[in-house]
């Protein structure tokens, strides 16, 4: 609602003033409606319905059969409809406002996307039905991967991960297979400081030594660092670019040749791909494998509505090691290839990633997205991003300190630190702040190159007033911040629960809930 209509303040009422309201009878704060947990709401002696005595039954648990209450509580369908409606309105989501998460790419999923994923032949098929039951759905792996080979300009893609992790993990087993067939057993992968969280997690899952390659003052690749330590001992650099700081690796082809030269792999973690799709084709600067996150490029759900979806492009010299299965067509038909052959391209397969081709909702909506657009409005997908992330950089430089912004303009995420906030006062008092302004804080503390990091993704879905909100409510805590305004270390104010204190949520989570008279009896 504007502030500046006739009869109404221009500004806001200070946050200091209003959490000195009284407190309710009930808890509830107009219609944001307590909520108890839903033990404390129903009795385990009552059932919400009524019954007619059951009639007996031989169990065939055998000893196996419960003895005691299974201590569910009883609670009419009114009670249970209500319970669950509250709590869902007090989760945050992306119909209710801006997800500024940086390096997660929370964006609008269209919702005929979801038409889609819902109609008969994609929503209700099963994995073991005969494949000349399930042509259509074969149909939309083969083309999904097809337009995914040459977005990237690939050779290959295996569909069958199921995350960007997981697709790691899927990259990072066919490099291995690639080494071991030609005998080289090497043991370590380097992994740049700007690189997402989750590569050198899974190349140390994977059985390497992980080193870590610096980042140059302007956040990007030291490439001469990355050069000095190429050797025969490294399989592989795993590389993110766009990186987490939210620039772009130019240097890619460069760091490609060296890392080729020394006969190792490149490894790109695709999850910012939706930057530069339709602007820039991975194989063209030498990558081997990337994982595409589709949630966040191709507008899927974060596996809602099923398992999520990680393919991974593999250049010529991977493509025999991919995983099985793959979809081919074979005369007018497609069949899914589940065993290899000597003949096949994926001959000297590494094995299987799953069982099945499990999220089949996550490639009918990414399909659906990318036929939408069409190349030109992939292309201007990449455009938007870059133009929002750029807008909010350059609105708040000069309230928050923004550590590459001197290195020209970024990518798809802004970055900023603490620098200048005064003396006590931290990037998480910002983002409690943002939840009284009705924001989901953004990216915090992450990437570790930078001090107190605040990582924003605005997604190329956010229309210019959606952003001009957001800066006005940041620039504002930021402001707050930096003059030393000590009602912002209490924040969030108007949130279900204030501050909590995370570090013990995090190293003593309680999970499961005790009835208070049990607790007090058995102390």
């Amino acid at each position: 609602m504007s502030m500046l209509k006739e009869g109404r303040p221009t500004t806001p009422v200070p946050v200091k003033e209003a959490h000195m309201a009284p407190q309710t009878a009930t808890g509830n704060r107009a219609l944001m409606l307590e909520e108890a947990l839903i033990f404390e709401i129903g009795s385990t002696d009552t059932t919400g319905v009524d019954f007619a005595a059951a009639p007996q039954v031989v169990s065939r648990l055998g000893s196996l059969a419960r003895t005691d209450s299974i201590g569910l509580p009883g609670l009419s369908e009114q009670e249970t409809v209500r319970h669950y409606t509250r709590l869902s309105r007090q989760n945050y989501a992306i119909d209710l406002g801006l997800f500024p998460l940086g390096s997660c790419t929370m964006k609008h999923n269209p919702r005929l996307n979801e038409k889609v994923a819902r109609m008969p032949g994609f929503a209700d098929i099963h994995p073991l039905q005969p494949q000349s039951t399930v042509q259509g759905a074969l149909a939309v792996i083969h083309e999904l991967a097809a337009w995914l080979v040459t977005l990237t300009g690939m050779h290959s893609v295996a569909m069958s991960p199921k995350a960007g992790a997981h697709g790691e993990l899927c990259g990072l087993l066919a490099i291995r297979a690639a080494l071991e067939a030609r005998g080289d057993a090497r043991s370590v992968v380097l992994v740049p400081e700007s690189a997402h969280g989750t590569n050198p997690a899974t190349a140390a899952f994977c059985g390497y030594k992980v080193e870590d390659i610096p980042a140059t003052a302007e956040g990007r690749v030291d490439l001469e660092a990355l050069k000095a330590r190429l050797g025969p001992d490294v399989a592989a650099v795993m590389i993110t670019n766009p990186n987490t700081c939210g620039l772009f690796e130019r240097d890619m082809k460069t760091i490609s040749d060296a890392v080729h030269a020394a006969g190792a792999f490149v490894y790109c973690d695709g999850a910012n791909f939706n930057a530069i799709v339709g602007r820039v084709r991975p194989g063209d600067l030498g990558v081997d494998a990337m994982h595409i996150n589709l949630h966040k490029t191709f507008s899927t759900p974060h596996g809602g509505g099923g398992p999520g979806s990680g393919p991974v492009v593999l250049s010529e010299a991977l493509t025999p090691f991919a995983p099985l299965p793959f979809v081919e067509k074979q005369g007018d038909s497609f069949a899914l290839v589940e065993e290899e052959t000597a003949e096949d391209h994926h001959a000297q397969t590494f094995g299987r990633m799953v069982a099945f081709h499990g999220q089949m909702g996550m490639f009918t909506r990414a399909l659906t997205y990318i036929l939408s657009h069409g190349a030109d409005g992939l292309r201007q997908v990449a455009n938007d991003a870059v133009l929002n992330a750029n807008y909010i950089l350059r609105s708040l430089d000069d309230v928050l300190d923004a550590p590459f912004g001197g290195s020209g303009p970024c990518m798809h995420e802004a970055l900023f630190s603490d620098k200048g906030l005064a003396e006590g006062f931290t990037t998480l008092d910002i983002a409690k702040g943002l939840i009284d302004e009705g924001f989901h804080p953004m990216t915090m503390y992450f990437p570790l190159v930078v001090h107190g990091a605040m990582l924003v993704e605005p997604t190329e879905t956010e229309s210019k007033a959606a952003l001009d909100q957001f800066i006005l409510a940041l620039r504002s805590l930021a402001e707050r911040a930096k003059a030393g305004d000590e009602a912002l270390k209490g924040a969030p104010y108007h949130a279900p629960r204030r501050r909590l204190d995370e570090t013990l949520a995090a190293r003593k989570p309680i999970l499961t809930w005790t009835d208070p008279a049990l607790a007090i009896a058995a102390e």
